[in-house]
């Protein structure tokens, strides 16, 4: 399958539904996904993909964050972080693992796990499936890591919504390369 990266977009998970990549596409788009630059060979990353029911659980875990969060919140706002996991068939969750006391800066380990969660999104686009990346306040929540099992040395760094988008969706203005590439002589 021919991929024009020119025309790479993310689309909102909302608007993602079945067809859903099978397990041997999502198996490939993950290698695809882990062949990004690694300074010192760390792997600072795993992957965490979510089961349907496990979907549902985290679901069920938000709605009650969410009140706890904010005892205001309206039933459409408890409602949205309720179905926040279950538009896209396919949902992984990348995973940062960070060494501290390392040789290689603990940024460019971020950077690394931060271009797999790119890298996936090209894979399921070049697989001929539509994605998202998204973190939100859940993947900064201590409560949410704790019951997805992230470690102490470890962040939430995406959530990846991967399936069929629903409908086209228009392009978005883009900036030009004009108004980003400056030419540097010494």
């Amino acid at each position: 399958m021919h991929l024009d990266l020119r025309n790479r977009r993310s689309v909102p998970s909302r608007l993602l539904a079945e067809p859903g990549p099978n397990l041997q596409q999502l198996r490939d788009m993950l290698n695809i996904a882990s062949r990004v630059p690694d300074h010192g060979g760390l792997v600072p990353w795993r992957f965490l993909r979510l089961a349907p029911a496990a979907r549902e659980a985290l679901g069920q875990l938000l709605a009650q964050r969410a009140i706890e969060r904010d005892p205001n919140i309206d039933e459409a706002g408890v409602r949205k972080e309720r179905l926040r996991f279950s538009h896209a068939p396919e949902v992984v969750v990348v995973i940062g693992c960070y060494q501290q006391a390392h040789r290689i800066p603990v940024i460019e380990q971020q950077h690394t796990s931060a271009c797999v969660c790119f890298s996936l999104l090209q894979a399921a686009q070049a697989t001929g499936f539509s994605a998202q990346w998204l973190t939100g306040w859940a993947a900064y929540d201590e409560t949410v890591q704790h019951f997805l099992g992230v470690q102490p040395n470890e962040v939430i760094v995406g959530f990846i919504h991967i399936g069929s988008a629903k409908e086209e969706l228009a392009e978005r203005p883009r900036p030009t390369l004009d108004s980003l590439l400056q030419e540097f002589s010494a």
